[in-house]
């Protein structure tokens, strides 16, 4: 997995890489182990938000490892592998989320906060 997301990130220049299930507490649950040695600016806020918006629905979600973060100009979300689990995270994050790329653009984030504040 590591080697396949360095490659993403680092030769094909994927924006957005995301992968699925391996967050839990089972014994070959490894995807958090394995994306601290590639991710190079972690993005608690991101995995934060996935589990608030998920205990809201099911007691299970605090007992998710998911992380985000970058590597290079590449923001890696790991999601839990319940599709239910998926669906609570990415309407958690979407499209708030992509506010990553302006900053990494500009190195501002003022010009479209008011777009995704929720009245």
């Amino acid at each position: 997995m590591e080697s396949t997301i360095k490659r993403f990130a680092d030769q094909d220049k994927v924006s957005l890489i995301v992968t699925t299930g391996g967050t839990g507490l089972s014994p070959t649950d490894k995807t958090p182990e394995a994306l601290k040695n590639v991710i190079e600016k972690p993005i608690p806020g991101i995995s934060e938000a996935m589990r608030s918006y998920g205990q809201e629905r099911t007691p299970y979600s605090m007992l998710s490892r998911s992380q985000a973060g970058l590597r290079g100009e590449s923001l890696i979300v790991s999601l839990p592998g319940s599709r239910g689990g998926v669906k609570d995270s990415l309407d958690a994050i979407f499209p708030a989320v992509l506010h990553v790329f302006k900053m990494m653009r500009s190195g501002s984030h003022s010009s479209d906060q008011k777009e995704l504040v929720k009245p």
